[in-house]
Formats: C-alpha cells, sequence, structure tokens
C-alpha cells in the first residue's frame, strides 16, 4: 500500500488505542468508516467517520448481525491494485478501494471461560464479520494495510509519518499476524463449542490447537536453542503453565518441564504429600500428616539428587517447611500458596523460582487430553488417571502383604506412574527408598533404584510399571530384602516370577494395570 492514505475502516472490539489511531490517520488525509459501538466512540471523540452502511447503502440488519457482510465492502478490500481490470472494475461500479483494515473480534474466549456461560451466550459471540474482513484484506496484503493487535498502531503510524506508506515487510507481518489470530480463533471455536452443543468427540478428526504465546524464553533445554512458552487459554486446572510467579527467575524451559512432572504426581495424594523432581523425574517422593515432615522425608530419601532440584508440595507452604527448603539447594517450588513468614524465608534466595499454582485438593476438572509432539506430527490420549484400589489387587503368591505394606504398595505404584520406563519404585512407610528411571532392561532399574537406595531398600516394597519379563528382577529385589511386589502381570513367564517371590518368601500381587510413562 503506497501513496495518500484513502479509506481506513475501523471496527474492534476491543478499542484500546484506537480513538488515537482514528485520530493520527484522520490527520494523514484518512477517511474513517465503522460499525457500531466503534462508530459510537469515534464520534464521541470529535471525530469526522462514516458508517459502513453509509459506504455500502445497505443497513445494518438482524441486530446487528450484518453489517459488514457486502460485496461493496469486500470488493473495496479485496481488489488488486495491480490488475487494471479490477480496478476499472471498481470504479465502473463506484466502489472505494479500503486502504487500511483494523479489527479485532468478539470476545469468544473470554466468554466462554465466564461461570454459567450459555450456549446461547457463545454463539452471539461468534464473530463473522470480523474474520471475514481480516482474512480478505492479509489476502491483499500487497495493497491493504491490516492490523488486529492494537499494539501495532504506533508501528503503522511511524512508518505512515516517515515514509508515506507502510512498508511491505511489515504489511507481509501484519497479515501473518492476522491468519495467526484467525486460526487460532477458530481453534478456540472448535475446541469449546462441540462440548457445548453435546457433540464433542474425544479425537475428533482434525485436531487443533489454540495456544497462545506468553513470553520468550532465554533458551530452550540447551542454551544454543531459542524458545518459547505457549498457554492453553481454556486450561482450568492448576498447574505449571499458569502459575504465578511470586519470587527469582523467570521460568526457564527445563524449569517448566521439571515443575510440571513434579505437579502432577503430587496431585496424585490426597494427603500431604511433598515431591522433589530431577530432570523430570521424581528422586524423592512422601506423604505425612503434616506438610513440612512430607517434605523433610522426601528430601531424605535422595538427598544427592535433591540437589538443584524442584519442589512441589500439595499443600500451602508453611515457614517449617520453608526453613528445611532453605537448607537445600533447590530451583523451584511449587505449591498451592505460600504462608507470608514462609515467603520471607525463601525470599532470602535470591534466585529460587516460587510459583504459586492454587488449591490442588479435590481436583475435578482433569480430563484433557496429553498432546505429544513427534516429527511430522502430533500423538493424543486421554490422561492416565486410573484409579487402583486395595479391591483391586490380585495376590499371586504364598505370601499376602499386610496392610501397610499394601499402603505402601499403593503409594509406590502412584508413583512409578510418573517414572519414565523402565520404571521401578522402592516405598517403605509412605517414601520412595529407592527409584530406577528409564533402563532399557527391567532388571537394570531394580538394580539401580537398590543401587541409589542403599541402606534405605531392606523392608520396602517395589511397584513396577509392567511386568517382569524375566524372573531376575524379582531375584534382584530379594537380594536388597524387599517384602512385596507389586505388578500389572501379563508376562509369558508370569509363573516363573511368582516362583522366584515364593522362593524368596515376598509377597507379590497383580494389579492387571500397566503404567509406562515414555
Amino acid at each position: 500500500m503506497a501513496g495518500r492514505m484513502g479509506l481506513a475502516l475501523l471496527s474492534v472490539w476491543d478499542k484500546t488505542g484506537v480513538v488515537e489511531f482514528a485520530r493520527e490517520l484522520s490527520a494523514m488525509g484518512a477517511e474513517l468508516v465503522s460499525t457500531g459501538g466503534t462508530l459510537k466512540a469515534l464520534k464521541g471523540a470529535g471525530l469526522e467517520v462514516r458508517s459502513v452502511s453509509d459506504l455500502t447503502g445497505f443497513p445494518e440488519i438482524l441486530d446487528g448481525r450484518v453489517k459488514t457482510l457486502h460485496p461493496v465492502l469486500h470488493s473495496g478490500i479485496l481488489a488488486r491494485r495491480d490488475i487494471r481490470e479490477h480496478m476499472d472494475e471498481l470504479d465502473g461500479r463506484g466502489i472505494r478501494k479500503v486502504d487500511l483494515v483494523a479489527v479485532n473480534l468478539y470476545p469468544f474466549e473470554a466468554t466462554v471461560s465466564k461461570p454459567g456461560c450459555t450456549l446461547e451466550e457463545a454463539v452471539e459471540n461468534i464473530d463473522i464479520g470480523g474474520p471475514s474482513m481480516l482474512r480478505a484484506a492479509a489476502k491483499n496484503y500487497e495493497g491493504v494495510v491490516v492490523v488486529c493487535n492494537p499494539a501495532r498502531y504506533p508501528q503503522i503510524i511511524e512508518e505512515l509519518k516517515k515514509d508515506g506508506e507502510v512498508s511491505r515487510s511489515t504489511r507481509k507481518r501484519l497479515a501473518a499476524e492476522v491468519f495467526r489470530h484467525t486460526a487460532a480463533y477458530d481453534a478456540a471455536i472448535s475446541s469449546q463449542l462441540p462440548g457445548m452443543m453435546g457433540v464433542a468427540e474425544q479425537f475428533p478428526d482434525i485436531f487443533t490447537a489454540g495456544a497462545r504465546k506468553a513470553l520468550d524464553l532465554r533458551y530452550g533445554e540447551n542454551p544454543h536453542q531459542k524458545a518459547a512458552f505457549y498457554r492453553d487459554p481454556f486450561r482450568k486446572e492448576p498447574c505449571a503453565a499458569f502459575g504465578e510467579v511470586l519470587h527469582g527467575k523467570l521460568l526457564s524451559f527445563n524449569n517448566y518441564l521439571d515443575l510440571d512432572a513434579a505437579l502432577e504426581l503430587v496431585k496424585e495424594f490426597g494427603e500431604p504429600a511433598a515431591v522433589l523432581v530431577k530432570h523430570t523425574s521424581p528422586c524423592g517422593v512422601a506423604v505425612r500428616p503434616a506438610i513440612s515432615a512430607a517434605y523433610e522425608a522426601a528430601r531424605a530419601a535422595d538427598p544427592k539428587s535433591a540437589f538443584g532440584g524442584v519442589v512441589a508440595l500439595n499443600r500451602r507452604c508453611d515457614r517449617a517447611t520453608a526453613d528445611r527448603i532453605n537448607a537445600t539447594f533447590i530451583e523451584a517450588v511449587a505449591a498451592p500458596d505460600f504462608e507470608d513468614d514462609a515467603l520471607e524465608v525463601l525470599q532470602s534466595k535470591k534466585n529460587v523460582r516460587l510459583v504459586r499454582v492454587g488449591p490442588l485438593e479435590g481436583l475435578r476438572e482433569r480430563d484433557e487430553l496429553d498432546v505429544r509432539r513427534v516429527v511430522g506430527g502430533y500423538l493424543v490420549q486421554d490422561r492416565d488417571h486410573a484409579v487402583l484400589k486395595a479391591s483391586d489387587l490380585k495376590v499371586v503368591t504364598k505370601k499376602k502383604p499386610s496392610e501397610k505394606e499394601i499402603a505402601d504398595l499403593l503409594f509406590a505404584r502412584l508413583v512409578v506412574k510418573h517414572v519414565k520406563s523402565n520404571a521401578l519404585v522402592f516405598a517403605k512407610d509412605l517414601t520412595t527408598t529407592g527409584i530406577g528411571a528409564g533402563q532399557q532392561s527391567r532388571v537394570d532399574g531394580v538394580a539401580i533404584a537398590v543401587k541409589k537406595g542403599g541402606d534405605r531398600i531392606p523392608g520396602s516394597v517395589m511397584a513396577s510399571d509392567a511386568f517382569f519379563p524375566f524372573r531376575d528382577g524379582v531375584d534382584e529385589a530379594a537380594k536388597a530384602r524387599a517384602v512385596a511386589i507389586l505388578q500389572p502381570g501379563g508376562s509369558l513367564r508370569d509363573a516363573e516370577a511368582i516362583a522366584a517371590a515364593d522362593e524368596h518368601g515376598i509377597a507379590m500381587v497383580f494389579s492387571g494395570l500397566r503404567s509406562f510413562k515414555h
């Protein structure tokens, strides 16, 4: 778009800066055209502005549902300036070119996020004319300046004042922003409206993700990788993504991964629980009547690995817990909230990130999909919220586990589902004593867990995320003096594993529930 600015169409829901923008455009000779509330706002500011109806010769009808859907308007936006036949046709029909389109859309996301939003309210906040004008103008970016983000107004005015036109590179960037904006708008509608209409599908033919960038990160997993963080606008569950950073440096790429892993595990427990995570794997987990005791036990489960890890609590962090946390170098702490004196203690460490995520007790809305990116596509599944109770366990050995051992087995099973496969977790007194993660063979996972646990292992139970393909894993657990084993069962050699447990006098139960985490 070059030369003197002609018609400038402004029709915005978010009126931030629009009066100032319009005033600058008008001062440069632009003729303002607008609709509805924007028209009223501009006139109220003393600006000379025409209604779109004056331009099209057709009134707004159907309570405003139709006001910009007209060939006169869209022809003025879409006509190619470099094609003589297009310009001649506009002239022959008395249609004016539209040189600038500033539009932002009805607040569908904000509307459906309000408690009690009805289907009718959601439907009425689906913008039709706005996306049509934006897409038309973005398609014709060679001849039209299009803007959907009020933050871009100053740059447009600056370029017009300086050069008399908006540069081609800026017009391309503005058009690209529009297409992302309308795509996200449609993604929001497609993700929310079907559920409100009662026709949602868990795995529809087309998967859309309308996440919005929250911030640029210093770097990715490693300093040579660039990165940014995006949020799902419809996430309601307390999580790392929407946690409020109360202190410390900005969260890093790896901080988000570790905090997510820690929080998803600590959510598993109804009783006060603490989790320490290092490199996305738990290194210490404990449940206790008080949150300070839970943290102390979780840290003691593997104090070497706790150094430089992240902590998640499922209760408010109090002063006693803060004192214990401060005794170790910790990267980040996530909790439902922090008492004032606990904050004072933790903030004495300059760089520790403190993240408030809100209440974790009694979570209900945990039904969103688990989405993982692979090169060339996405893997989508429902989240693993399968519940395992004592009554679900099948004792397959001569020896039966005690009630205390069953409680520890169920605790260990909740932890093992959050450990990278192959995964083995030893536990005692509702505390992890040794964790083996990510090994290619199950027996090696047992050996690593035993080595890490040391003298904490004897008397522990062991949970395995999948069946034992051979008896060797059971034999290794017996050498470490484990007292009971939980596994899903289902191996062709289940009988060998059971026989090994019987030989060693170890109780074994089958859960029938595999818990791989890849």
